[in-house]
């Protein structure tokens, strides 16, 4: 009967496996006639087992064993479990033949020990993900590089109790090929989002993985990492201190303007929310001179490293409650109690989404109602939404969910639809997708999360309740100018009124972005028009210091 393991590999194999500690258990799922594959796998993993006494297969059918497949979070054949003493949540599918098969025997080596192999101050870092994660690296089998990707994944399985790690054989499962657009390998998809390409270093990877499930953990240690290679010059603002300036955002007008000012030697103060504004939420940007495509979250990183290069004070996460001035200063109290003075001001605190103000609407966000398809789409997969609004962003965000939802409502209270018509086509033609012209959301409904939403034509003649998990609300924006009403002039939109050099009617107040009546609402314009309010305040910060040098000295 020919063997799948040659002598000389048998033979290397017994002097690896005899250091084996605790026995190992392998935990073969397949079905008749699931794959042509799945013979040759089994056969492997026996011979496999074969070679030391501490090594057992044992087999099993995905649908007679259903109960076992389910306990060990089996859903696809063919697949292989990695057991010992302890299930870390190690798991292989597809073969586990060519370059994977020594994915296979580390994975072996490392749970009969019981030990990672990582360094300790890695394991620490990833003792901060203290919630659920799955990784699933697609591979080749032809592809040296992978072996690298899966071992990393499956020590980070064996080091945190709350990770579990699969080896994916992408020509196995083409369908995730498709759905995670797998272009080059080794892929890493955390928690059903694909994250990064390419064989990284347990500290990259473990980084990248802080990135995505515990961003505030990631950028406090990224700040600390590039503070040690001298890459990081911010400082946390005080609000004992008089700035020159205080800017108000995070968004590209915002760091636009710090730059500028900072490069002008004036002493700063960014106070804001989440560094990058809007753009986090924008999938693609190919726009921004000098690079032809880069997603929104990438684009706010390079932005955020320029920006914290300079001396800049910074106290981000926050909102701002209110704006005033006295006697020449500028005070700006955050929604976290602080309050930060400086004696001009660049306010370009952007805009936020626009809701509905219907019942249930506040309750439900965060539980089924999102504004951001790009981020939350996989979060929906095979469930039914629905997208309210009918311009380029509500169809936008109706074509990225194709990809995972399993019925899409667009709702839209004018009878016509606005979005371009190519991109309407495109939705209007997916299976799934079910187009409401001329209705309006009443009410969401649900108990402990959305269940529904309920719709009704504008003459009111027609009311439906519609079985939904999820709503996405693409109806616009609108300034974060709250705090301003009764302090600035503000436009019928609630927008800044500025003059060309970015300056307002009160003098020593400038503003920059999409809070402004800029009409044209790109992140290249908001980027120069905060480049003009720092130069602006700048020149008024002169002309301030001049008028008193003058009075100062007509005095003497």
């Amino acid at each position: 009967m020919p063997t799948v393991i040659d002598d000389k590999t048998r033979k290397e194999l017994s002097t690896i496996l005899a250091g084996l500690r605790d026995p190992v258990r392998l935990l073969y799922f397949t079905q008749t006639h699931a794959c042509g594959a799945c013979h040759d796998q089994e056969t492997l993993l026996r011979e496999l087992a074969g070679i030391s006494g501490k090594i057992t297969t044992e087999v099993y059918d995905l649908v007679s064993d259903a109960d076992l497949a389910r306990e060990h979070g089996i859903t696809k054949v063919p697949a292989t479990a990695v057991i010992s003493g302890k299930d870390y949540g190690i798991r292989f599918y597809g073969m586990t033949t060519g370059y994977e098969f020594g994915s296979l025997v580390e994975a072996i080596v490392m749970v009969s020990q019981g030990s990672s192999g990582l360094d300790s101050e890695i394991e620490a870092l990833l003792g901060l993900i203290d919630e659920p994660v799955h990784l699933e690296v697609m591979v080749t089998l032809t592809c040296p590089y992978c072996p690298k990707m899966v071992h990393v994944a499956h020590q980070m399985a064996v080091a945190n109790d709350n990770i579990r790690s699969d080896m994916v054989e992408s020509s196995a499962f083409p369908q995730l090929v498709q759905r995670y657009a797998v272009n080059g390998v080794p892929r890493t998809i955390i928690n059903e989002v694909p994250a990064f390409e390419g064989a990284l270093p347990a500290l990259d990877a473990v980084l990248e993985i802080l990135k995505a499930v515990k961003p505030e953990e990631y950028e406090r240690i990224d700040a600390q990492m590039r503070e040690g290679r001298g890459e990081r010059s911010a400082s946390v603002a005080d609000p004992d201190h008089t700035y020159q300036v205080i800017i108000v955002g995070a968004g590209p007008a915002a760091l636009s303007a710090a730059i500028y000012a900072s490069r002008k030697n004036l002493d700063v103060a960014l106070v804001g929310g989440k560094i990058g504004g809007q753009i986090n939420n924008t999938a693609s940007i190919e726009n921004w001179l000098g690079i032809p495509s880069i997603s929104g979250q990438d684009l706010a990183v390079l932005f955020r490293n320029h920006t914290e290069h300079y001396p800049i004070a910074e106290k981000l996460g926050v909102s701002v409650a209110s704006v005033e001035k006295h006697n020449g200063i500028f005070r700006v109290k955050t929604s976290g109690g602080p309050v930060f003075t400086a004696e001009s001001l660049i306010y370009c605190a952007g805009k936020e989404y626009r809701k509905l103000g219907v019942p249930g609407e506040n309750r439900f966000i965060g539980k089924g109602i999102a504004f951001c398809a790009t981020c939350d789409a996989p979060l929906f997969r095979d469930k039914r939404v629905a997208v309210i609004g009918g311009g380029n962003s509500a169809f936008t965000a109706a074509r990225d969910l194709t990809g995972y939802a399993r019925e899409i409502h667009v709702i839209n209270i004018l009878k016509e639809f606005q979005a371009d018509p190519i991109l309407f086509e495109e939705v209007n033609n997916a299976r799934q997708v079910r187009l409401h012209p001329g209705m309006q959301v009443r009410e969401f409904l649900g108990q402990d999360s959305l269940q529904g939403v309920r719709i009704e034509s504008n003459d009111g003649k027609e009311r439906l309740d519609l079985a939904v998990q999820g709503v996405f609300l693409e109806i616009g924006l609108i300034p974060n100018t709250t705090c301003l009403k009764g302090f600035i002039e503000l436009n019928e939109l609630g927008e800044i009124p500025v003059e060309r050099d970015q300056s307002t009617a009160l003098p020593g107040f400038f503003a920059a972005g999409d809070v402004t009546d800029e009409t044209e609402k790109q992140i290249v314009v908001a980027a120069g028009a905060g480049a003009k309010a720092a130069l602006s305040a700048y020149g008024y910060l002169l002309g301030k210091s001049s008028r008193a040098g003058t009075k100062e000295g007509a005095a003497g």
